[in-house]
């Protein structure tokens, strides 16, 4: 009889996955490339509906991505390190919901086979986020402190 292999994810630690198994988590979701603005007062970081340029918001992938840093010195590459320590990534993340100890979500492409569901469920950025392209960088401060009370909900 054989023994079904369980998933990469279940098996080991963010820090023992290879560089493959690690992009493979990703769900494409866009919302840790969404601007994130930090309140004075509370130090609380509240993430708005304002992606980075590079972001095709439609697709939720990124235009440069081989070359994120480069191009944006500000883009946060996602490591174990930083999942453990950047506390506005969304319950919803995979990297996130590892690392607490927790399970995929049933939408996540590697538990239910499909690519689009982080779309069909409506936890992606699409149709809900602004692409940075369309801001001036001179514009940029006042558009995300006008962003920064509106609706958006990002979990």
């Amino acid at each position: 009889m054989t023994s079904k292999k369980e998933p990469f994810w279940k098996t080991k630690s963010l820090d023992q996955m290879t560089a493959e198994e690690w992009e493979t988590l990703c769900d494409h979701c866009g919302l840790c490339c969404l601007q994130k603005v930090e309140d004075a007062d509370t130090g609380e970081i509240k993430v708005v509906g304002l992606s980075c340029e590079y972001l095709d918001v439609e697709a939720c992938r990124c235009l440069v991505y081989e070359d994120r840093k480069r191009v944006n010195p500000d883009c946060i590459l996602l490591t174990a390190d930083t999942v453990r320590h950047k506390k506005w990534l969304p319950e919803t993340c995979a990297y996130r919901r590892l690392l607490e100890g927790k399970q995929l979500e049933r939408w996540h492409h590697l538990v239910c086979g499909d690519l689009d569901s982080v779309h069909h469920e409506g936890i992606s950025i699409r149709h809900k986020a602004i692409s940075g392209v369309y801001i001036h960088p001179k514009d940029l401060e006042a558009s995300l402190k006008e962003l920064k009370d509106d609706d958006f909900e990002w979990s």
